[in-house]
């Protein structure tokens, strides 16, 4: 019996159809960053202080410049680190609108020492030095309200979490093509409805809505993609449509740069969703999903239609299918197998710490651009260019000088680039951003590492489960991140990049513990697994056929329980039953 593999052979494994499809869900893939890191404009925080309208009147009276009123009105203003507290979240206790007060200097006719005067927070709100708007400015998550920023971005990671554990599981009950248009619906609702939100709950409220649909619709694409090619594409393919997420940061600095105010913004990145809507004519179901659910004939039809658009037909001696699942015993995961043989549980832990630092490194250092001055549409479009050489660098070494040497070395580079920043002057501003530069494509290349390899470092009847434990560690990482770059900062700018730089360093140090995958055949037991760093252990590869190397298994049942579907990703990472080809990198955790 033949399977869908066997056919595209035949049909072509990456011709019009596939091209058209890729093309089709890149732009799904593209539409995902204003979601995972649009809180860089959307909460774009503005140089801000108290506003007083006793200060306004005596300002206009007096004919003050703003240089005048600033420094004749606002505490702290000239000194350091504190100072910045000062100046933006408290205000002197005094009646400005008292006719003693002088045009020259009225606060020395109080006293000879400003900082004997009270003061107290800010009272009547804040004036912002900024000609758009952002959710900081609208809903004042400044000063003490600040953690409600946090708060924003910390909310769409849990909703990444929870809709990427239970979409998952719809997704192999119900279909990939069915869950896509819903995610796509629910998206675009819920992004619309946060743009006219009129308080900052209903706004938590749509803005967890969409990250329970938008990363499980970014990953349904992926696995909608990597089912439609041959075996000899997805690793391509996977990492191409990644790509289009990296096209979507280009774009999405423009957008933003064009449109400062944030409700036009959150509008301008949503519409499209709506226009996604149309794949419902244009993308078929997976027929790999189909004949998983014993439905051949539908699948048949589906894959005759894709050979009439690459100009091929599906010979008659190629239209039986099946599942293509090595017959056999099952073998039922559990949690405990990830930790109960030494080098598996070595595995796990490296693992899920590289995907907490993929995902925290990759959101912190998006998230602290935001906050370090300087032109912040600019920075974050040369910062996304260096994600364009990344892809390629992965796909010339990967098969050439390995995965754990570049996958320790993007690590050492993300971190020391972060150490690195922490001692240049800001007056080297060129200097700073060329290093911040190369740390985003250090980590870049080491969340595209960790997608790759984790798949291969566990035994198959356990793989699927391996990947969606460790990549849940992404969704983690990324609920505490906001909290970690804007609360440090408020002690030291550069905190959160010492921070960053001692956790990268850690990483790379970490990975050259795990074995060398390159050229081993996957593990299909634990006793293999335990033996992988035994080179001798792994030599079947080269003893097989073409046909058996790492075939996949087009039948795609979850491992883990309903309530387990496809975990988190950059997933941007993430995987489950859904993933057609463990040795795909997936970063759906971006």
């Amino acid at each position: 019996m033949l399977t869908v593999d066997d056919i595209l052979e035949h049909i072509g494994e990456f011709h019009l159809f596939q091209k058209q499809t890729f093309l089709l869900l890149a732009l799904l893939s593209g539409a995902f960053t204003p979601i995972y890191v649009g809180i860089v404009f959307l909460g774009f925080t503005p140089e801000h202080r108290c506003w007083s309208p006793g200060v306004a009147e005596l300002s206009q009276r007096c004919g003050w410049s703003l240089a005048e009123e600033l420094n004749y009105t606002v505490p702290g203003l000239g000194s350091a680190d504190a100072a910045s507290f000062l100046s933006q979240c408290m205000q002197y206790e005094v009646d400005w609108n008292q006719s003693t007060l002088d045009c020259v200097d009225p606060l020395s006719s109080l006293t000879a020492n400003r900082s004997r005067l009270p003061l107290s927070p800010c009272q009547h709100g804040w004036v912002y030095d900024t000609p758009g708007s952002s959710i900081v400015t609208e809903f004042n998550l400044v000063c003490a309200h600040s953690w409600m920023l946090d708060l924003f971005q910390a909310v769409v990671n849990v909703g990444f979490f929870i809709g990427a554990v239970g979409i998952g599981y719809l997704a192999d009950r119900f279909g990939r093509k069915f869950c896509l248009l819903v995610t796509i619906l629910i998206n675009a609702i819920s992004g619309v409805l946060m743009a006219i939100s009129p308080n900052y709950t209903w706004m938590l409220v749509f803005r967890l809505l969409q990250g329970l649909v938008s990363k499980a619709g970014w990953l349904i694409g992926y696995i909608l993609i990597t089912e439609f090619v041959g075996l000899g594409y997805r690793r391509t393919v996977g990492i191409f449509y990644q790509v289009a997420f990296t096209v979507g940061l280009l774009v999405l600095a423009g957008v933003a740069c064009l449109l400062p105010h944030w409700r036009w913004l959150q509008f301008a990145v949503t519409l499209p969703n709506f226009f996604f809507l149309l794949y419902f004519w244009c993308i078929p179901e997976s027929p790999r999903w189909l004949i998983s659910q014993n439905k051949n004939a539908k699948a048949m039809k589906i894959i005759k239609h894709i050979a009439k658009k690459n100009g091929k037909s599906v010979p008659v001696s190629l239209q039986s299918l099946r599942a293509g699942e090595d017959a056999g015993e099952k073998l039922n995961p559990s949690f405990l197998d990830l930790v109960r043989t030494p080098q598996i549980r070595k595995h796990t832990l490296i693992l899920m710490y590289n995907w907490f630092t993929s995902s925290v490194l990759y959101q912190g250092l998006i998230m602290h651009m935001g906050l370090a001055g300087g032109n912040i549409y600019l920075d974050f479009f040369y910062s996304a260019l260096v994600e364009f050489p990344a892809a390629f660098i992965i796909i010339l070494t990967i098969d050439r000088v390995g995965r754990r040497y570049p996958w320790a070395a993007a690590n050492t580079l993300a971190g020391a680039a972060c150490l690195a920043s922490v001692f240049i002057p800001d007056d080297l501003h060129w200097l700073k951003i060329t290093i911040a530069c190369l740390g985003r494509m250090g980590i870049t290349m080491a969340y595209e590492m960790v997608c790759l390899v984790n798949a291969e470092l566990y035994p198959t009847y356990i793989r699927n489960l391996g990947v969606l434990v460790c990549s849940s560690m992404c969704d983690i990482g990324g609920v505490i991140t906001p909290f970690l770059v804007y609360r440090l900062t408020d002690i030291w700018l550069e905190f959160p990049l010492v921070v960053f730089g001692v956790v990268g360093l850690v990483a790379g140090a970490l990975v050259l513990l795990l074995p060398e995958t390159k050229g081993k055949a996957l593990p299909e037991t634990i006793e293999d697994t335990e033996n992988m760093q035994r080179p001798y252990k792994n030599e079947r590869k080269e003893n097989l056929p073409p046909s058996q190397e790492s075939k996949p298994s087009a039948k795609l049942k979850s491992v883990v329980s309903a309530g387990a579907g496809f975990a988190s990703s950059k997933t941007r990472g993430g995987a489950s039953s859904l993933l057609p080809e463990p040795t795909q990198p997936n970063r759906t955790c971006l």
